[in-house]
């Protein structure tokens, strides 16, 4: 099942290219905002997901192209980012120790939002293509066998990052955690939808053009791995999202102007824009065409506009 939040976030599920709304079946769950109803919902969806599937097959919907699309999940709890979790198309020798990082959840945006570069002086700007998975219930200290239990489905996530900004070694809260750096959706998939979520083709364009074409199955640590490792760190709630990692070959700068879509296949396609009202450039190029060409550093150099060298 494929459930979106649209207009003034009222709650659907798709049915082929139409949205049917359901908010009337979930008035019985207690809500300040958005974010409680899909919460609560993702919580208890077994009380639900029959009389979802009735109301979507009755075919009474609006086109999809016709709506505002909304973030699937407005504010989780905790969204949990995995670092250098690929094996990088076996330019890695072995994996990375399992490490992870915070995204503050004020960070996200929908469908058409805008990231926006702020005026910081950052080295460069980019996003990266993850698959994101979104827990099911309350999630604390289980094992890598039972892990998948407590998955709910899964959605396009883009990581947003700000590299190189100042002092060196204070990297990770600045450079992940700003306003609009983290788009999701455009809707959230429920795991049966998903056969093998550790075999999705992922791709990600800028402009039309494929900057990014990995897959789910070069992953260092698996995503049962990856819910262990964090469940023992600290619980997992309905509603959470663990972002599983990017290959970075394909990583290039964003730039002022750029329209930016990711696809996890099964996911539908998540479209963004980007924001810069400083207009400052870079080379546009990849990360692995500049290590092909033995570059330092790895990432685009900054060519002009403000904090350029």
């Amino acid at each position: 099942m494929k459930i979106i939040f649209f207009d003034d976030f009222r709650l659907g599920v798709l049915s082929g290219d139409q949205v049917v709304d359901v908010s009337d079946k979930v008035t019985d769950i207690p809500m300040v905002g958005p974010h409680d109803l899909i919460n609560g919902l993702i919580e208890n969806f077994e009380n639900y997901r029959s009389v979802f599937e009735a109301v979507a097959a009755s075919g009474d919907g609006v086109p999809l192209d016709g709506v505002r699309i909304r973030p699937p999940l407005p504010r989780p709890i905790n969204i949990d980012c995995m670092a250098v979790n690929y094996m990088e198309d076996g330019t890695r020798s072995e994996p990375a120790p399992i490490n992870a990082f915070t995204k503050a959840p004020n960070s996200i945006i929908g469908p058409d939002d805008t990231m926006v570069l702020q005026d910081i002086p950052a080295t460069v700007f980019e996003g990266e293509a993850e698959l994101g998975v979104v827990i099911g219930k309350r999630c604390y200290q289980v094992s890598e066998a039972e892990a998948m239990d407590y998955v709910f489905g899964y959605i396009n996530l883009i990581d947003g990052s700000a590299r190189g900004l100042p002092p060196a070694g204070n990297v990770f809260f600045q450079m992940k955690a700003r306003e609009t750096f983290t788009p999701i959706g455009p809707y959230l998939v429920t795991k049966e939808e998903i056969s093998d979520p550790q075999s999705l083709p992922i791709k990600l364009w800028v402009n039309g053009n494929l900057m990014q074409d990995f897959n789910t199955d070069d992953m260092a640590h698996s995503i049962t791995r990856c819910i262990e490792w964090i469940s023992h760190v600290h619980a997992l709630e309905p509603g959470d999202i663990i972002a599983t990692g990017t290959n970075h070959g394909g990583l290039n700068p964003f730039h002022d102007g750029d329209v930016v879509e990711l696809e996890c296949e099964g996911l539908g396609r998540l479209k963004i824009n980007i924001r810069d009202d400083l207009k400052r450039t870079w080379e546009r190029t990849t990360r692995l065409k500049r290590m092909e060409k033995g570059l330092e550093p790895p990432h685009a150099p900054q060519l002009t506009g403000k904090y350029a060298p």
